[in-house]
């Protein structure tokens, strides 16, 4: 069995049947075919972002890799240095929260 749409073109008005395209303006009309599109974009947003992290990193892991042993030295203090703020804080939240739990 066939599904005939018919589908009315946001652009120009004219009324196409089982098309993706208008046929007078050429604008896409078709709903799964612009989420589809939508999908591809999403994914491609996301690999985006993924490359440019680990492209750029953070000053503490590009001076953990760095060359010279004095500034491999200065990254793992930073790093250490930012981990152990992170886990100051984390345990004041718990703390916060299990005084306000009771």
């Amino acid at each position: 069995m066939s599904v005939t749409k018919i589908i009315k073109c946001s652009n120009c008005g004219v009324f196409n049947t089982n098309r993706e395209y208008c046929k007078n303006c050429n604008a896409l009309i078709s709903d799964t075919k612009k989420r589809q599109i939508k999908e591809a974009q999403v994914k491609q947003d996301q690999i985006d972002v993924v490359l440019h992290e680990k492209e750029n990193p953070n000053l503490a892991e590009r001076l953990k890799k760095h060359p010279n042993l004095f500034y491999r030295i200065i990254g793992w203090i930073l790093y250490s240095a930012i981990m152990i703020v992170s886990l100051i804080g984390a345990g004041l939240a718990w703390f916060i929260a299990m005084v306000a739990a009771g």
